[in-house]
């Protein structure tokens, strides 16, 4: 199956540069309500996820700094804990599946790594669903 049938495509996601303030990334999770937001670097390749437990890390590690300059530091320099890891447009829906179990959701990046999307865990879910119900043993529940 192919996962472009799932593809949330880069124009319709929320991402950050890696050289986006821990402001910019605080005000846009809290806008679109995430958890995680995909960071891409000025060639728009997939570099990693930052997570809302990076934040929390960053803040507990740095306990006496003040707002203002913890919101001044730039992503990159933020370590990012959990590895969410992308898969490539050509990948089989199986391994689309298994990362997705651990992750919210997958980033997509084609052969140079260049991030073009990602596929929710919830889309996987609804497509998992909707072929269940659509089985001929499943219509009469």
């Amino acid at each position: 199956m192919n996962i472009m049938l799932f593809l949330t495509p880069k124009d319709e996601t929320v991402f950050e540069p890696l050289d986006a303030t821990l402001k910019d990334v605080l005000d846009r999770m809290e806008r679109h309500r995430l958890t995680a937001i995909p960071v891409i670097d000025s060639h728009g390749r997939y570099v990693g996820t930052l997570t809302e437990g990076d934040i929390l890390r960053v803040i507990k590690t740095q306990p006496f700094q003040s707002y203002a300059s913890l919101s001044s530091l730039i992503i990159e320099d933020i370590p990012r804990m959990t590895k969410h890891r992308p898969v490539n447009v050509q990948a089989e829906f199986d391994k689309l599946v298994s990362l997705a179990m651990g992750q919210n959701f997958v980033p997509v990046v084609d052969d140079a790594k260049t991030y073009i999307g990602i596929v929710k865990r919830s889309d996987i879910i609804q497509h998992c669903y909707q072929t269940m119900i659509n089985k001929p043993e499943h219509r009469a529940l």
